[in-house]
C-alpha cells in the first residue's frame, strides 16, 4: 500500500493569491503558474504578493520579466503595491516550462 496519494488537480483561474506558499517556492510558483495559465487561454492574471516590505514584490516581478510568455506587467491599481497584473500570450507548441 502506497502512502502517496495521486496529484491533485487545481483549476487556474485569472488570480493567484500566494499568501499560501513559502516564500523560498514563490520564483518556481509564478513561472509554474503563467504557463499553466497561457495554455487555459488566460491573457492577463493577477498576482497577489501582499504588500509588506516590498521582497515578494520584488521577486515576482523579476520573475515576470525573465519570463517567456509575459510581455507586460504592472502594479494593480488599488492594490497599493500589493499585487502585480501580468498579461500574457499564447504558448506556442514546445515552448519550455
Amino acid at each position: 500500500m502506497s502512502n502517496h496519494e495521486p496529484p491533485h488537480e487545481v483549476p487556474i483561474e485569472a488570480e493567484l493569491d500566494l499568501h499560501t506558499f513559502a516564500p523560498r517556492d514563490v520564483r518556481s510558483v509564478v513561472t509554474e503558474y503563467v504557463h499553466a495559465a497561457s495554455a487555459a487561454g488566460l491573457r492577463e492574471v493577477r498576482i497577489v504578493h501582499g504588500r509588506g516590505s516590498g521582497v515578494q514584490r520584488g521577486n515576482v516581478q523579476a520573475t515576470l520579466e525573465r519570463h517567456p510568455l509575459v510581455t507586460a506587467f504592472w502594479d494593480a491599481p488599488g492594490s497599493h503595491l500589493g499585487a502585480t497584473i501580468a498579461s500574457i500570450r499564447a504558448a506556442a507548441p514546445g515552448d519550455a516550462c
